[in-house]
């Protein structure tokens, strides 16, 4: 069972975590940066009667920034 001091390290981290996506979420679109589901590559379908939106780029971008930060949290923990 972990200690205190490792869920502490870990509670940090995911407070740091939040905190970066709070601050894009909240700063992005006043620099009209592209948030996450508009990015190019992302496919919409729009018909009359119809809409078809699936953000392929944005799921690969979002697994691969996940992968990066479990790897480190992860190395961080010592596991």
């Amino acid at each position: 069972m972990p200690g205190f001091e490792t869920m502490g390290k870990m509670l940090i981290l995911m407070g740091l975590f939040v905190l970066v996506v709070g601050l894009i979420m909240t700063f992005a679109p006043r620099l009209r940066i592209p948030l996450l589901g508009r990015l190019p590559g992302d496919i919409r379908i729009e018909r009359e009667g119809f809409s078809f939106y699936f953000p392929i780029v944005t799921c690969i971008l979002l697994s691969i920034v996940l992968t990066l930060l479990l790897n480190v949290v992860a190395r961080l923990l010592g596991k």
